[in-house]
């Protein structure tokens, strides 16, 4: 396996920030998805993707970035394997994500989070369906807490693990000539399904992706060892 790519959220090469054409209009709101983002066009030194209550107190001034549109262009194939190492939001109202995105689809949740339901990670296939919400209190998942994750995009399975435990392997996989676009986020839940911020909170939420990267090997669509 061969890295092809390794992020870096300063680099106006690899990344847009605050544009992408998974928010109507390429935002930057979008309020029929349950945000209450505003979206910045900051970059994210050392990891930290942020969001900061806006005057009013409604809407949240949220980090973004994807490889969509970007110098670099890069996408996600087939057979890769992505792994990142993530601390965990404390605040409620946060959103984390990494996910894949191009053409109105091709989504595939590496994950989600929401510190309201605090040992839970969201996994979740939406290129050809399933999902995992999965329970972590075993391994450590919480508020605050820091881990690894790897996700395999296969052919006929995409797996999920964290820290090289096995969490999900949907047997649904991305197909053959699957590709999408990353992007790394912090949004904000409106409440509707997941608890907004107090209004007498925190005014800045925020979690940390120390580090991602894509690994390439043969471009057959099978899934690396598991260890």
């Amino acid at each position: 396996m061969a890295v092809v790519f390794d992020a870096d959220f300063t680099s106006t090469s690899q990344w847009v920030a605050g544009r992408s054409s998974s928010y109507p209009r390429m935002g930057p709101t979008n309020r029929g998805d349950h945000k209450l983002d505003f979206l910045s066009r900051d970059y994210c030194p050392d990891g930290l993707f942020a969001a900061t209550r806006r005057p009013g107190g409604e809407l949240w001034t949220c980090n973004l970035l994807t490889t969509e549109g970007s110098p670099e262009s890069f996408q996600v194939r087939t057979g890769d394997t992505l792994s990142a190492r993530v601390t965990l939001p404390v605040e409620l109202g946060a959103w984390p994500a990494i996910w894949t995105w191009r053409d109105g689809g091709n989504e595939i949740d590496v994950f989600e989070y929401h510190p309201d339901n605090p040992d839970l990670l969201e996994v979740s296939n939406h290129v050809r369906g399933g999902y995992r919400y999965w329970h972590g209190a075993g391994a450590g998942i919480a508020p605050g807490a820091t881990f690894g994750l790897r996700t395999v995009f296969g052919a006929y399975s995409v797996d999920w693990f964290v820290d090289d435990t096995l969490i999900h392997a949907d047997r649904r996989g991305v197909g053959a000539d699957w590709h999408a676009y990353l992007i790394v986020n912090l949004s904000v839940a409106d409440g509707t399904y997941h608890a907004r911020p107090p209004a007498y909170g925190p005014d800045r939420l925020g979690w940390t992706c120390h580090g991602l990267r894509v690994e390439r090997g043969a471009p057959d669509g099978g899934s690396p060892r598991r260890s």
